[in-house]
């Protein structure tokens, strides 16, 4: 059976699922020690600000319960700290859900595109791991195809509505004109370039992005006349940031209350303007008691993004339609899987029978027989072997009254029906 469990911006506040964050260098470690550890023999687990997920595939009884007890334990966590949170999906439900999440459905921004690339990246690196079998490496591949055709079949991508989007749009609320400010881009990942993008549109006058690595930032500045610096000159250059959008993987804040208390002191207590998109967060909770500090998380922009949905609201409707038929689609292939081994077997017997047959009308023939009696012996006696066992199974059913299997046969054979043969 497919599960699906996690938690996501609907489920936990962001200080929750900050705590449960997969990074990418723990990742391998993460699938190898989920199929270990539990009854579990097909994983892959998605990781974002938003959402952490994990999908698998278990016969055992009540797996969902050992994973999360895994969950927390890798964590470093109690199960009853996160248990509250957690949504749990099964068999189609479980489909359903990664169908959804795959088309942006199920994000804090509706139908937003980003989502697809991750969940493709959870796909490749349950690959490297070896974590990925038959049935969940279907389904992911089945989720791409479905994300693919609503994508190009709905207008859900039409509108560009995003957490950056959002983000820029509440600092163009406050700002107004933006020529003048200047912004400060903390990462340089996908976020922060979509941010950067909004903010060049919108004639920002200077945009500064600091990151850890600094050959990754100038590849970003380049596209925007930005300045580069790196992660330990942020307390140097805060003054000068009007707005500071931040988006990195630092498992611990890199921005506290003492340094941003300076920076206000030296911009002789100009406001400022942050939006913490990271988990777990960039930003001390602390900075946004200070005055003239607007500080906004992920969960604080569901307002902003609400917004520009309402274009999007329609074409969701479509998808989900398409998605019900896909889900169907998915659980039919997968019900098959369990007649696979039976058919296998089916034809092996069968073929078995053929070459059995085969040899002896072969050594008829080579004993003076003709052709034409050893075609005949073939046709016969292959004819009888392969409907000797079905016919004996359907006797031995109808006289101990399984008549199920008698029907069963009818349909299988696809067998003209008694009242047809009567009237004929």
């Amino acid at each position: 059976m497919l599960f699906t469990l996690g938690v996501n911006h609907k489920s936990a506040p962001v200080g929750i699922r900050e705590r449960v964050v997969f990074s990418p260098d723990r990742m391998d470690e993460a699938l190898t020690g989920l199929t270990r550890s539990t009854p579990v023999d097909e994983a892959a687990i998605l990781s974002t600000c938003n959402r952490t997920e994990i999908y698998f595939r278990s016969e055992a009884h009540q797996p969902a319960d050992r994973v999360l007890h895994w969950l927390a334990d890798f964590h470093r966590l109690k199960p009853g700290e996160i248990q509250p949170y957690i949504y749990r999906h099964a068999e189609a439900d479980a489909v359903k859900h990664l169908l959804r999440v795959a088309c942006g459905l199920d994000s804090l921004v509706l139908g937003e595109p980003q989502i697809l690339g991750q969940l493709k990246g959870s796909y490749q690196s349950a690959g490297a791991a070896g974590t990925l079998g038959r049935q969940l490496g279907r389904l992911f591949q089945h989720a791409f195809s479905v994300a693919k055709n609503v994508r190009t079949s709905t207008a859900i991508g039409s509108s560009p509505v995003s957490v950056a989007f959002a983000a820029v749009s509440l600092a163009k609320q406050i700002w107004g004109d933006m020529k003048p400010l200047t912004a400060l881009m903390i990462g340089a990942g996908e976020t922060i370039e979509l941010a950067a993008r909004h903010l060049h549109s919108n004639q920002i006058g200077r945009i500064i992005v600091a990151n850890r690595t600094v050959e990754r930032a100038k590849v970003l500045a380049s596209e925007f006349d930005a300045e580069v610096i790196t992660l330990s000159e942020i307390p140097a250059r805060l003054a000068e940031a009007d707005i500071l959008i931040s988006s990195t993987a630092s498992p611990l804040p890199i921005l506290g209350k003492g340094a941003v208390e300076r920076a206000l002191k030296a911009r002789k207590r100009r406001p400022m303007f942050m939006v913490d998109i990271a988990v777990p967060r960039d930003i001390e909770p602390e900075v946004g008691n200070l005055d003239n500090v607007f500080l906004y998380t992920v969960d604080d922009l569901e307002e902003v993004i609400q917004e520009n949905l309402q274009s999007r609201r329609e074409a969701a409707r479509q998808a989900e339609e398409i998605i019900e038929s896909q889900v169907s689609t998915f659980m039919g292939w997968l019900q098959a899987q369990s007649a696979v081994s039976t058919i296998c077997a089916f034809r092996d017997k069968a073929h078995g029978v053929q070459l059995e047959v085969l040899e002896k009308a072969n050594q008829m023939v080579a004993a003076g027989k003709s052709p034409e009696e050893a075609l005949s012996f073939l046709a016969h006696t292959l004819t009888n072997k392969l409907l000797h066992d079905p016919c004996h199974a359907m006797n031995e059913a109808a006289r101990e009254g399984r008549l199920e299997l008698v029907d069963a046969a009818h349909a299988l054979f696809k067998l003209p029906s008694l009242t047809n043969k009567i009237h004929s």
